[in-house]
């Protein structure tokens, strides 16, 4: 259910992106092998994360009794106390309005034009994100701040998500969104005076919700730290592995909404 608004968002934007492949090519190249890798790796990341999860043992009360706080590094150790409800609560609409940025791109007339483009390359993005953030998470087993915390309830430490601590995933998939929308703008728009607004933006928003996960107890800075550069790295480099060279038309070319699609391949 926490992907709905992604999805949502994804179908929205190609239900607008009826597309005239004569009026302008989008500035990205697609391949089958470049997709395949793209796609797969993703997914597999997210199916080896779900097999990790379902293998994930619950803390017993005998375990969550031994846990020492003294066992979490310096850097780290401050989050254990904080538990802002308030906080979290913030984190989430950071979360969920970040899915809604790319929506942006429909105010712009040459952006409209590549919406199915942009639309599958923001998807690779976040099923990469998604994957990477799911297998770390449960390869590393991270007890979550709160689990320290002798304030919390027990019941709330006994669950699969209390062993979720690394990395963070709304920060990353925050960061996914924003850098991802802010490197299309900037493929758009390369010189646009707008550039360094929109880069500077993108960088906050996600900074903010590691903050407001940290103040929430549900992460340590590490975690955000790390969420922080998984997700900007994806949004990044996602549409720039697929930046079309000067010059080069082969390869394959996406136009498409929900009313018919037209699939271009030159070679």
């Amino acid at each position: 259910m926490k992907h709905l608004p992604f999805i949502a968002a994804i179908l929205l934007l190609l239900s607008f992106g009826a597309t005239d492949a004569a009026n302008g090519q989008p500035p990205y190249h697609f391949g089958p092998g470049k997709e395949a890798a793209f796609i797969g790796g993703g997914a597999a990341a997210l199916v080896g994360g779900v097999l990790l999860k379902d293998g994930t043992a619950l803390f017993s009360a005998e375990e969550i009794q031994r846990l020492d706080p003294g066992q979490v590094n310096a850097f780290d150790r401050g989050a254990i106390n904080n538990h802002s409800a308030a906080a979290q609560r913030a984190s989430d609409y950071f979360l969920n309005g970040s899915h809604l940025l790319p929506l942006l791109f429909l105010a712009d007339r040459d952006m409209r034009r590549g919406i199915g483009s942009i639309a599958v390359l923001w998807g690779e993005t976040l099923l990469i994100n998604g994957g990477l953030t799911m297998a770390s998470k449960y390869a590393f087993r991270r007890p979550r701040p709160y689990v320290y915390d002798m304030g919390i309830d027990a019941r709330e430490k006994q669950t699969t998500n209390a062993r979720a601590a690394f990395f963070s995933g709304h920060t990353s998939v925050t960061a996914a969104n924003t850098f991802f929308a802010a490197k299309v703008f900037s493929d758009y728009h390369p010189d646009s005076k707008w550039k360094p607004v929109v880069w500077a933006t993108a960088a906050t928003i996600p900074a903010i919700t590691g903050y407001l996960r940290v103040r929430a107890g549900r992460h340590y800075p590490s975690d955000v730290i790390a969420g922080y550069a998984a997700g900007a790295l994806a949004g990044y480099f996602v549409p720039f592995l697929h930046k079309r060279p000067r010059g080069k038309n082969d390869g394959i070319e996406l136009y498409g909404s929900l009313n018919g699609a037209l699939l271009r391949m030159e070679f």
